[in-house]
């Protein structure tokens, strides 16, 4: 095919020949052979990677499934997920992992597996497996309960160092926790809860001084180290001052919601890391504008509503988001500090080139046709009921999104806006083949 007049996210308008899975060339008035689509000068992105997705299968398919998440994923863009370990069983060993894949044959997306770590794990059986990252290792418990001891990260890191696999840390430091703010939460539910408890709780020293550690291990080792949702700026700053084979993702979730956020969202809004303050959501954005932040990932984490909507210590944490990534990001660019081009790097070109996919995150000629085209002057009221997730809402209800009208993986057209319909399940592990 031929996307003829695409604008691209430096604003050159080009045509995009594509054939059979890879973009051949990139150029004016090329020659059509076959179909043409008319971009009218419309925003064609290369499709995002979105390095930390909770797809909750196996263990816990009425949250979502990869049919679902993979779904949702291509409606927002996203061509590329990587599916972190928590799942029943946890991705801890050889067999565990193999059962995933199982699963991932009904993506609909290009994706890879995290392994994961805990005190029962076999890392012989993992690291025989072609793993996207170890981890989300997690130094804290969260969903799953797979926090782990500063020892075993360790051991862990210098055995990953040894696979030649980067490393991807939840990084919270349990000890500095404050249960006092946490057990003051009463029994309020849904909206009613005391959700802002969460916050105090989980506090931001926990987070930056287990950064802190967490890259003085990694550097020590010389390990590919890449800190998860980052919720501070100032644990920004620790990995933005760390050597190049330090980096960190923050999530859409941190950069556009605050405990200011809370009183609306009740339980919905409780997540690990927990929303920060206003001034630091500020401050953290101010780190995604000017490229301290490495990279955007959403750290997709669906629960029921019903699940969510309980007392604040008994609500699960995590908050849906592959969808939205995105569109909400393209909407940034409209009045905002963010400029297309930083959308283009955090959500697609910079994830892809921290974690070695040579193929993704570029639209040049060589490159694998994972491409989304966005109409920027057709923004939309984000609603969780027509979202695809399984979990059926967001916290980003009413936000305003620009949505792709299409999403190709490898060519091929596993998403069409107009008719909300999608292609095969045709998905590929990223880690098992040349991409």
């Amino acid at each position: 095919m031929l996307v003829r007049n695409a604008r691209l996210a430096d604003g050159r308008v080009r045509d995009v020949r594509v054939e059979g899975e890879r973009i051949t060339a990139v150029g004016t008035d090329l020659d059509a052979t076959g179909e043409v689509i008319e971009a009218r000068e419309r925003l064609l992105l290369p499709g995002a990677v979105d390095v930390h997705v909770h797809f909750r299968e196996p263990g816990d398919p009425h949250k979502e499934t990869w049919r679902t998440g993979s779904r949702s994923a291509a409606a927002g863009g996203v061509t590329t997920v990587v599916d972190q370990p928590n799942t029943d069983p946890p991705t801890t060993t050889g067999a565990a992992y193999d059962q995933k894949e199982l699963c991932a044959r009904d993506a609909h997306v290009e994706y890879g597996i995290n392994g994961g770590v805990t005190a029962e794990w076999d890392p012989e059986t993992l690291f025989d497996r072609p793993l996207f990252a170890l981890g989300e290792v997690f130094l804290a418990d969260s969903t799953g309960d797979m926090g782990i001891d500063g020892d075993l990260f360790e051991d862990a890191v210098h055995r990953a160092v040894d696979a030649d696999v980067p490393v991807t840390v939840h990084a919270e430091d349990a000890t500095l926790f404050d249960t006092a703010a946490r057990d003051a939460a009463g029994d309020g539910v849904g909206t009613d809860a005391d959700a802002d408890a969460w916050s105090a709780y989980r506090t931001a020293e926990a987070e930056i001084a287990a950064v802190e550690r967490a890259v003085e291990i990694g550097v020590s080792a010389g390990a590919r180290l890449h800190v998860a949702h980052t919720s501070t700026p100032e644990a920004v700053d620790v990995v933005a001052d760390a050597p190049e084979t330090v980096t960190c993702e923050v999530t859409p979730h941190h950069c556009l919601l605050s405990r200011t956020d809370l009183d609306d969202l009740g339980t919905l809004g409780r997540m690990n890391p927990p929303l920060r303050s206003e001034p630091r959501r500020a401050a953290l954005y101010d780190r995604v504008v000017d490229g301290r932040v490495d990279l955007i990932a959403t750290d997709h984490a669906p629960h029921t509503r019903a699940e969510k909507e309980t007392t604040l210590l008994s609500a699960p944490s995590g908050v849906p988001g592959v969808e939205t990534m995105v569109p909400l990001l393209l909407a940034e660019t409209r009045d905002g500090p963010l400029t297309v081009e930083r959308v283009r790097d955090l959500t697609a070109a910079a994830p892809a080139a921290t974690f070695g996919l040579e193929r993704k995150g570029r639209i040049e000629a060589g490159m694998d046709a994972d491409l989304a085209l966005y109409d920027l002057d057709r923004p939309r009221s984000v609603t969780g009921d027509w979202l695809h997730s399984k979990c059926g809402w967001t916290p980003f209800e009413g936000f305003e999104g620009v949505f792709p009208e299409w999403t190709l993986v490898r060519g091929d057209r596993v998403y069409d806006g107009a008719m909300d319909t999608f292609g095969a399940a045709a998905g590929e592990n990223v880690r098992s083949g040349p991409s």
